[in-house]
């Protein structure tokens, strides 16, 4: 138990670490956007917008992670916290019995076996009083060690609690800072893409979206109607053009794992909320063995979801300034897909 809290521990503090290293290599390309680095150009401007915007979407899947990290972290808190009280009200059902025990005058008084002898008028008698006090001292000796044993077991829980209490307030203190960053870099961001050219914005989208295809009717995709994957199609087809937003899931802005999750959920499927945590469900997919339905993942680490709608095609919520649009899944960065199942 110890050991897999101490794993937990150390595997929670390099998740957030790992966010925090992220950030800071981030912050060198975010920086380096139109507003600052005056680039020569258009076509530079829109590729540094484009690494810029991919900067953002690695810390962002970072933080998700984060967030859930500190969300396990809050939960082990509240158990441990739990688990100390159940062991502190297990303890308290000892205390009258230990008191009855201290204030016998019976125990007082008869503990001896020298005085139950002397004071024996028989030996049926002799052997009456020694066998109480036996019964007496077995009974004792079991208070007072269950006692002992249920107080170590409440100061171990206690100090469980303690410490995942600890460890669940600094984790979520450097989250607290690292979304602070993140909205500092995403409102950069924006800030500089807003003062693009409508033209630089398009390339910009292209280049970080892939260009901007028209969204086909679930009727046109080989997929079997009524099935959970056309189920999420619709859905997700039906919030083309909302925009992109960190942290949403819907129903008016998304994310990318935002948006895969809120299209499944609608076919009563539950996926996990980050594009690292969806990537896991299930067995990875080669280009050539994707379906409709299936989620795609992009970069390394895994840091972007799409929804595969058939014939070469992706819906997805890429970056600020780039409505949910759809593209082709031949995207740079492509890993692998993964089939979700009901």
């Amino acid at each position: 138990m110890q050991s897999q809290r101490t794993t937990t521990r150390r595997r929670s503090r390099a998740v957030l670490a790992a966010a925090a290293a992220v950030m800071a290599v981030a912050t060198a390309v975010l920086g380096s956007t139109t507003a600052t680095a005056n680039p020569g150009s258009a076509a530079e401007a829109a590729t540094l917008m484009a690494e810029a915007a991919q900067q953002l979407t690695l810390v962002e899947a970072q933080v998700h992670e984060a967030e859930e990290i500190v969300a396990a972290q809050q939960e082990a808190a509240a158990t441990a916290a739990a688990q100390a009280q159940a062991a502190r009200d297990a303890l308290a059902v000892h205390e009258p019995q230990i008191r009855a025990i201290a204030q016998s005058s019976f125990t007082e008084k008869t503990q001896s076996r020298v005085a139950a002898f002397l004071t024996s008028e028989s030996a049926d008698e002799l052997v009456q009083q020694m066998t109480t006090l036996d019964m007496i001292a077995a009974h004792t000796n079991t208070v007072i060690s269950d006692a002992a044993a249920a107080r170590v077991v409440a100061e171990q829980a206690q100090q469980a609690a303690d410490q995942a209490a600890a460890t669940a307030r600094a984790g979520l203190d450097q989250l607290k800072a690292q979304e602070a960053e993140v909205e500092r870099r995403a409102a950069q961001y924006q800030s500089d893409y807003a003062r693009l050219s409508a033209a630089e914005q398009d390339r910009v989208s292209t280049l970080v979206a892939g260009p901007k295809l028209q969204a086909p009717s679930v009727a046109e995709l080989p997929i079997a109607p009524g099935s959970a994957a056309a189920t999420a199609i619709e859905v997700a087809l039906s919030k083309v053009g909302s925009p992109y937003r960190r942290g949403a899931t819907g129903p008016d802005a998304f994310d990318c794992s935002g948006l895969t999750s809120y299209a499944y959920a609608a076919a009563g499927i539950t996926l996990p909320r980050t594009s690292s945590g969806q990537s896991k469900i299930g067995p990875p997919l080669s280009r050539g063995e994707l379906q409709p339905g299936d989620l795609v993942f992009y970069y390394e680490p895994i840091s972007h979801v799409a929804l595969y709608i058939g014939n070469g095609m992706i819906v997805h919520a890429r970056t600020y300034g780039t409505p949910l649009s759809v593209t082709t899944v031949d995207q740079g960065g492509f890993r692998f897909g993964v089939r979700p199942t009901g």
